[in-house]
């Protein structure tokens, strides 16, 4: 099998701790320019690709810039900074809770997206803490979602990203999660909840469809009081909102969950009332690199349950 030929490294630095974007044109194409290629791949239109030309904020591998002339060869790299959306900053920490010179294992905050996407680029885990530590070769070994608060991996030396992500791929990581939700007393508990789950490209919720499950959740009841119940969530799969899909299948939707039951409205920017009730506590694994035993435990508390009438309010 033919290895794939990595490609060059990238001639532009780090900006406010988000890389550069990077294009590869295609081996095959019937575009006359760079252009041509940029215009009709990328959003952003004729006018603001032109200006990004004119002003030089587009290099090749070497980082010379990339002009309107500039004709399209095949498989040739191109870079450029995309412009930073105008994002709310996020009030609330992300700490570090162990850092050696491979990973470093973070506790994210509610609300703060793990790694740049769509409308928050800047405003991430990855591109805080690149900030703060300045570790700019710093990398994420998986991801939480923005809404869930908790325990994640990256890693430091890019060449070792890869053995990071196979222990979650390859399920070699012990992940425990807790949750806030109503008490149903008629809920035999624990049980393991198995379905398919799928989630389709443009809808904000999963779904769970007939077929083999390709999602296994061990729900468990810690403790409960007034009406609610805290509860420790066990996934052996990592399907997107897999145990948000699994909670609600079971009468018992994650407390602040805006996609499940229902889809509700777009809250307005800058409110961070009532954070989801989802926290990923536990994060067990054997490092790869240098054999150690690894369990870091969250600190954290959520808010409904330490004051439900503080995150009701």
């Amino acid at each position: 099998m033919r290895r794939r030929t990595p490609p060059p490294p990238s001639p532009l630095p780090q900006r406010d701790g988000v890389d550069p974007v990077r294009v590869r044109l295609p081996a095959e194409g019937a575009w006359a320019t760079v252009r041509d290629h940029l215009v009709a791949r990328l959003a952003a239109g004729a006018s603001v690709i032109d200006e990004m030309l004119d002003a030089g904020r587009i290099v090749d591998a070497a980082g010379r810039p990339v002009s309107r002339e500039t004709a399209y060869l095949p498989g040739m790299y191109v870079w450029f900074h995309r412009e930073l959306p105008d994002e709310e900053r996020v009030p609330f920490a992300v700490d570090v809770v162990y850092q050696d010179e491979h990973v470093v294992v973070a506790d994210k905050p509610h609300f703060l997206a793990t790694t740049p996407r769509g409308s928050h680029v800047a405003e991430t885990a990855l591109a805080r803490l690149r900030r703060e530590l300045g570790v700019p070769t710093l990398g994420a070994a998986h991801r939480l979602d923005r809404l869930t608060a908790g325990l994640v991996l990256f890693t430091v030396r890019p060449e070792e990203r890869g053995a990071y992500q196979s222990l979650f791929r390859d399920r070699r990581v012990g992940k425990e999660y807790e949750a806030v939700a109503a008490y149903d007393p008629g809920l035999d508990l624990p049980r393991t909840v198995r379905s398919r789950i799928v989630k389709e490209r443009g809808v904000l919720a999963a779904r769970e469809v007939e077929g083999e499950p390709n999602a296994v959740s061990r729900i468990e009841l810690l403790e409960h009081r007034h009406g609610l119940a805290r509860y420790r969530l066990l996934p052996s799969t990592g399907q997107t909102h897999q145990l948000r899909v699994h909670m609600s299948a079971l009468g018992v939707p994650i407390l602040g969950d805006p996609l499940y039951p229902v889809v509700a409205g777009p809250v307005a920017a800058g409110d961070f009332r009532r954070p989801l009730q989802l926290l990923a506590r536990v994060l067990e694994f054997t490092d790869p690199i240098t054999g150690r035993e690894h369990r870091f435990v969250s600190p954290r508390v959520l808010r409904a349950w330490s004051s439900y009438d503080e995150w009701a309010e």
